[in-house]
Order: structure tokens, then sequence, then C-alpha cells
């Protein structure tokens, strides 16, 4: 069987560890020949990246393991691209949340004035990575799960419009795999009708493999408890999360012939939101003092036992996703997937150039969209609204125009008026000097 080269571009993050221990627990169906980390922050990737080598010596010593910062040593010889980036890392996820908040606007990683934010310092790292993989491996894949994945689709749909690169999100496997445990049975067994946009979907059609519809006991159960599910490890996931998951109730609500994704409640519920959360202590900080800390304490274990036995890290169960999307490539599996693609009339009554979440078959040249037919009047309002902030985002980066990046805030479902985009916008620039570019 063919071994391949992968390098995981964001090798100093905190989710680098959880994806190397699935690529190893999938050697079987999907064998590495070389595995590389890149990043352009050197000191951050050497503490993750010397556990991981130690690791990798112990389980795997047939890998070829390097980790650098030179963009030619990193890209060239690669078959598969796994890119997670976070530009601006955790100081800046804080940013994107609390200044919205200050305004009484939802402050969320991807989603709202965050999201957009996040998004005009994302387009141009991707643009960066996307541009090294061609020039050194042309015929590699990129699989790019960086957020905010609806912003930067729609910046790789419009300037590299001929890239090999595949935009996904783990988050909708991640309510399956809770659907599943709700229906006990295993997320590979649901067959699915879904449409959106990134963080932006619902779920038509939910089937076990036998055609047998399971819709109905899904959304009694949804009705009731949302998402949350009382079993032994989800006791593990943070507040806010079982908050989430919980919330689901209200947004499933205004809309009962789907399922919907869970943030869906940033755009449905804003008020609620902001009400629940502390302006003072976000998400951000949560991560910061919870998954930062224990990571990277875990890779300074490594280091210092100098062995990985009986190692915190824990593999990324989410991270199988990118496993079978790479298999399906490398191996023509024809496996059905969610993916992030041009629309061009998959979703029939909706604009044929965005970018939307829909199920795909993939195989060894690329992807099949799967068409979803026609959506119903509520949802493709709110897409509407949504996939022109997204577009306005884009053409804001590219022609550096204020105007637009103020029209774009003001659009979000998560601003009340105008003149409170521009105040957040005006905030957001002055966090953003160095990372955003210049408006005007």
């Amino acid at each position: 069987m063919k071994r391949f080269s992968i390098t995981v571009a964001g090798g100093g993050s905190t989710f680098t560890p959880g994806i190397i221990m699935m690529l190893l627990d999938h050697q079987e169906e999907f064998p590495i020949r070389k595995l590389c980390l890149y990043d352009n922050d050197p000191e951050r990737q050497e503490i993750i990246a010397k556990a991981c080598g130690i690791l990798l010596k112990e389980r795997a010593p047939e890998i070829e393991y390097r980790y650098t910062t030179d963009p030619q040593n990193a890209f060239t010889d690669v078959d598969f691209v796994m890119a997670h980036i976070r530009v601006g890392k955790y100081a800046m996820r804080e940013k994107d949340e609390k200044i919205p908040m200050k305004y009484g606007v939802v402050g969320q990683e991807t989603c709202g004035p965050g999201g957009i934010a996040y998004g005009m310092r994302s387009i141009g790292g991707i643009l960066e990575i996307l541009d090294y993989m061609e020039k050194y491996s042309p015929d590699a894949w990129m699989l790019n799960y960086s957020n905010p994945a609806a912003i930067v689709a729609e910046a790789t749909r419009k300037l590299r419009p001929d890239s090999r690169i595949i935009n996904i999100c783990d988050m909708p496997l991640g309510i399956m795999v809770r659907m599943a445990k709700i229906l006990g049975i295993s997320e590979k067994d649901l067959d699915i009708r879904y449409f959106g946009l990134n963080h932006f979907g619902w779920w038509t059609q939910i089937k076990d493999k036998e055609g047998n519809d399971l819709m109905p006991t899904l959304k009694e159960y949804v009705k009731e408890n949302g998402y949350d599910i009382n079993i032994e490890e989800d006791q593990h996931a943070d507040q806010s999360w079982h908050e989430t998951f919980k919330k689901v109730r209200d947004v499933y609500a205004v809309d009962p012939d789907t399922l919907p994704n869970t943030y869906l409640k940033y755009y449905l519920c804003p008020d609620y939101v902001v009400k629940h959360t502390d302006p003072n202590y976000t998400r951000a900080n949560q991560v910061m003092d919870g998954r930062e800390k224990e990571v990277f304490s875990a890779a300074r274990e490594i280091i210092e036992r100098g062995t990985a036995e009986n190692c915190r890290f824990m593999k990324d169960d989410h991270a199988s996703y990118i496993v079978d999307l790479a298999r399906a490539l490398a191996f023509n599996t024809k496996e059905k997937m969610l993916l992030i693609v041009p629309n061009e009339g998959a979703v029939e009554n909706f604009d044929p150039e965005a970018m939307v979440e829909i199920p795909c078959i993939v195989g060894k040249d690329g992807y099949e969209k799967i068409a979803q037919g026609r959506i119903p009047q509520f949802q493709k309002g709110l897409m509407e609204q949504q996939v022109s902030v997204e577009k306005l985002v884009v053409e804001a980066w590219i022609e550096g125009s204020y105007q637009k990046l103020w029209q774009a805030l003001t659009l979000s479902k998560t601003v009340p008026s105008a003149s409170v985009a521009k105040q957040i916008l005006d905030d957001l620039i002055e966090a953003n000097k160095g990372y955003w570019p210049e408006l005007k």
C-alpha cells in the first residue's frame, strides 16, 4: 500500500498532538512515510514538535519526522497539507470576542464581528500556505480546516479558483456523533441530507443504512434536550458547551422541520448569548486557561521525562474526519462527506457563486456534489444575508475597502445597527494593526 507525506500547517497548535495521535491510530488504512510540522512561530512550535517527535519515535519509528519554519523544507515532496492556522493566536481571539461585547454585541470566534475580524487575518495566511504548497508540491491537496472556514473558503474560491484545496469543518460531524449516541448507533451508519453555509446549516434528513427514518426520534429528543447528552465521557465537556448543546432546543423550535447546527444560536438568539456571556472572561480566556495550558503542560512533561508513555495527549476524534477525507482522495473510496464547496446549482434556489456546506462524494479526482434541491424561504433568507456578509468581507480584504467592511458588519444578523457596526469596526481596525490590509 502506498504511504503518504503530510505537512501539518499550524504545527504549534494545541490540536496538533490530537491529529498526530489520530493519524497513528489509522496507519493501517492510511499509512504515512513522512510527517512535517510547519509554523511561523518557532518557540511555540518547538514545545509541541519536540513532544510529538518523542511520541513518534516510540510509536512509529518508521515515519520520517521533522519540524521547520522554512516553507521550502515544509512543502517539498508533500501529498497532503493539513492546515489549521490561527493568525494572531489566542491573544487576538480574545480581542475578537471582547471588542463586540463592549457594545452589547455577540463576541464569538467565527460568528458576527469576531468572525469577520478573524477572517480578515486568516485570508492572507491561508493564501500564503496554498502558494507555498503549489510552488513546491503542485500535485498535493490542501485539507483546510482553519477558521473562519466560510470566509476563508470564499477567499480561495475567488482568488485561487483552480487550487487543489478542500475546505472542511468538523462541527457537523461532532453533532452527528452526538446524534448517533442519542440513537445508540455509530455515526458511520447515519445517511444524511444537509445544506447551509459553514457554521450555518440544517439537517433535512437522517436515516440509517437500511433507510429507516431517524428524524422523528431525534426531533423528540432535541425538543426536550437539544444535543446535550448525559453520558460519562460528556461530563468532562466545558459547561459552556453543555449550554450551547441545550440551547439547540430554542433554535430547533423556530423550524421543527429541520435539525440545526449549534452555531445558529449566535444569529437567532444573540440577546440570550450576550446576556449569558461574561464580557471580561470570554471563551478565549476559557481556552487559554484550559486546553492551552493542559496541552503545553503535557508536551513539556513528555520532553522532561524523555518518553511519551502514559502521556496526557488525547487523540482528537474529530480529526478522524480529516483522515477519512485524505484516505478518500488517496484511495478513491467514494466516501460521502460534508464539504464547503461552490454551490453552482447544488442548492437550486440559492446564489450559484456561494460557498455552501453540503454532502459530497469524495474520490481521487476530488469531490462530486450531491444536489440538495430547493430550500425553504426561512433558511434561504438567512443564508442570503450571511453569504453577503462573507462576500463583502473578502471584497473588503481584496480592495482594502473600509466601506465594504462596514457594510459587512452592518449586514451581520448579530449587529443591531450601522452606527454600532461602525464603532466596532473602528475598534477592530485599531486592534488588528499589522494583521489586516490597510483600509481606505
